[in-house]
Formats: structure tokens, sequence, C-alpha cells
């Protein structure tokens, strides 16, 4: 960038800014109902056509994203293992079982089982996997209205995506390949964590409270879950061991993930009804352009100077007061969140404090506002773009603005919560 003269420079920010922001703006609003990943390709691919992203620059940006493409593809494999052997059905039905007849006991025991599944299998098995199980689940309880549980798999799938590493992608853009242990990792973001969690459910009980008189079924009936289901869940809790052990150890969580999930897989398949190919053809692989997309977008963001302005004012204000950088970073990308998307503005974040050799405490905040702020609106996320997705099949439509209506009460105390609860330690 050294050399060129002002106002080429500034078109080419200009023009940079512009392209980046209409792809992810594509990727969000899906016009003509097209999948998402056409949008983020399509914007990588003009930025190179035009010259402002030049090849090498873009396959940096591809190869940089390679760790999450390990991470998704072994997550993806677990999850529709799980769903295809119908372990997340006899989850969320032996939910519906214990819940006796109590909307607000399955309401509760719904959330629970969201809790677990994001902080073993990342919140987006729970907005892809578990959002049908719970919708199949709600209609044999004849519940009649399945919303409030609905609901659960989009603000769990954020709300508790900071429990483990493996929890979201978004941690390990913030990180990259500076993860931090999992003896690290737990102290730090423990307390966070369950005051997240808490505070989310707190909320949506009580908004959802007048919902929850309503009677529903204790008929149900709680599906067998067959030899290769059996395997599946141990397969996932094997998974979970081999994460747990990585980050213990500070290994990258993107090819543990991967082997794991193809070893589970071979080993499901083996007992399973279904074939090798049933199992490709049933996973939504349009992720992983889309994910590819939006590393090119960053990178030709960096490419402009905006990362590199953004570092430097962090480390302004990380220089005036660590504490007011904290607060100020979360909140701020916690609203951000939902104008770009968590990951590409993840993506931006972590780099800016790389940059800025923030301190831990800021860079926990950076994340939670991260996580935790796609809450407020169906724009925030690839978890809550897959649960509206996931919605769409069952035939439930959720409008951007019903959302905000309770993400605008659900996002917030949650997030200053837990933001707190990183300081509460001195």
């Amino acid at each position: 960038m050294v050399g060129i003269p002002g106002r080429p420079l500034r078109r080419f920010v200009c023009l940079g800014l512009l392209f980046a922001g209409l792809a992810t703006a594509g990727v969000i609003t899906r016009p003509f109902a097209w999948p998402e990943f056409i949008w983020a390709v399509a914007g990588a691919v003009l930025l190179l056509l035009l010259g402002l992203l030049s090849p090498a620059e873009a396959l940096g940006g591809i190869i940089r994203g390679s760790d999450v493409y390990f991470f998704l593809t072994g997550m993806m494999l677990l999850s529709e293992l799980a769903r295809q052997e119908g372990l997340f059905d006899w989850l969320a039905a032996s939910a519906a079982s214990f819940a006796k007849g109590s909307a607000t006991r399955l309401f509760t025991l719904v959330f629970g089982v969201g809790t677990v599944v994001t902080v073993f299998l990342s919140n987006d098995a729970t907005a892809v996997v578990l959002t049908p199980a719970v919708a199949a689940v709600v209609k044999a309880a004849e519940v009649k209205e399945p919303l409030p549980y609905l609901l659960i798999c989009a603000f769990i799938a954020n709300a508790a995506s900071f429990v483990l590493p493996i929890s979201n992608p978004a941690n390990l853009v913030i990180y990259g390949s500076h993860m931090p242990s999992l003896m690290q990792w737990l102290p730090r973001y423990a307390l966070p964590s369950i005051l997240s969690v808490a505070a989310t459910f707190g909320v949506l009980l009580w908004t959802q409270r007048a919902s929850l008189q309503q009677a529903i079924s204790s008929n149900i009936g709680v599906p067998r879950l067959s030899a290769a289901g059996k395997m599946a869940a141990g397969g996932i809790g094997t998974t979970a061991i081999v994460l747990l052990l990585s980050s213990y150890f500070d290994i990258q969580l993107g090819l543990p993930t991967f082997l794991a999930g193809v070893a589970t897989a071979l080993f499901v398949l083996t007992r399973s009804k279904c074939g090798p190919a049933d199992l490709l053809k049933s996973i939504s692989w349009s992720v992983l352009p889309l994910v590819a997309g939006l590393f090119v977008l960053v990178e030709a963001l960096q490419k402009t100077g905006v990362t590199d302005a953004l570092g430097h004012l962090l480390q302004t204000l990380v220089q005036h007061s660590a504490t007011l950088a904290a607060w100020a970073a979360a909140t701020v990308l916690a609203a951000g969140c939902n104008l770009v998307n968590n990951l590409p503005a993840g993506l931006v974040a972590g780099r800016a404090a790389e940059l800025a050799h923030v301190p831990e405490r800021v860079r926990s905040a950076i994340l939670i506002g991260v996580d935790l702020g796609p809450n407020l609106s169906v724009t925030g996320s690839l978890a809550i773009i897959l649960w509206l997705g996931a919605l769409r099949r069952e035939g439930v439509v959720v409008s951007a603005w019903t959302f905000l209506k309770l993400g605008v009460l659900v996002m917030p105390p949650a997030l200053l919560l837990a933001i707190a609860g990183i300081f509460a330690f001195g």
C-alpha cells in the first residue's frame, strides 16, 4: 500500500469496503432466496476480477481458514451422524417424557439439552440438528404454541458458545493459532458462561411465561436408540474428550475435530442402515465455501487498512484504560455483529486485537461480544442463519422483527453480566 497516491488509495479503500459490504449483506439477506455461500463467493470473485485483491492474497485468506474448515467438517460429520441415527430425536423425546405434561418443565429440559449440545458439539449443531428434533417433539406433545421451544435453539446456541473453545467456530477465529489451553480457558470463561446461560434462560422464561401456561401431552413415546445411535453418542463423547485434551495440550482444534469425526463416521457406519453416500449427501457442504468467501472478504478489509486502523484505535483505548477498552470493544462488537455477521466481525476483531497486543481480559470481552451479540437479531451469526433455514424446512417462519423484539430483551442482560464476570475476581 505504500506509495499509492492518496486519491487512488481512497478509491481502493471505498471499493473494497463497498464490495465486502455488499457481499456480506447478500449473505445475511439472501436476495432471490439464493443460498448464503453464493453471495460470499461472488463477493470474493468480484474483488479478484476488479483487481482489488490478488490471487495470492485471496489464497492466503482462504488458507488462513484451514483450522475452521477442519473444525466445521468434523462437527458436521458428528452432527449428521447423530441426526441420522436418531440421537437428537431420542434426546429431545426423553426430555419431553421427563416433562410429565408440564410446559415449563419441558421448556427447561429443552434448554438443558440445547446447552449440552452447544457446549460439546458447537452452536451450529444446535441450530441445524436440534431444531428439527425439537419441532418433532413439540408436535408429538401437542404443543399449541411451539415457537418458545424453537427459540431456545437459537438463543442457547450463542449464549453457551464460549463455555469451551469447541463451542463456537468464532472462538477459533478470535484466537487463531494462539488458542488458550483448557486450563486457561475454563477459569477465564466459567463464570461469564454461567451468567450468560442463566440470564438467557431467565429472560426467555419470563418473556414466554404466557405461552407456557398451556397444557401439553404427557403421553410421549421415546424412540428406541439403535446400536448405531449409541455408537454415535459414544463417538461424540470420545471426540469431546479428544478435544478437551487437545485444548489442554494447546493443540489447534481443527484437525483433531476432523479426524475424530471421520473415525466416528467409519465406526458408526459399520452398524448403520445408511451408507457413506447418504451421510455425505445430507451434510450442508455449502457452509465451507461460505466461510472461505468470508475469509477472503476479510482479507480485502485488511488490505484496505481498516483492520490496522481498528487495531490502533483499540491500542489507544487500552493505553487509556484496559477496563474501558474491554467494555467498549465488547458492546460495539455485540452490536456490530448484527450488521455484518459475527464470523467476519470476529475475524477482523481477532486481527485487531493481535495488532494491538491487548491484555487477555480485553480479548475475552471481545470474544464474548462476538459470541453473544448475535442474540440481538437474525443477522447476527451463522448459527441463527442456519436456524432460520431449519425452521423454513419445518414450515415455520420467524420474522426479523419478531426476533428483534425478543433479542433486545434477551441479549443485553446476558452480555453485561458476562462481561462483568470477566472482572469478578480482580
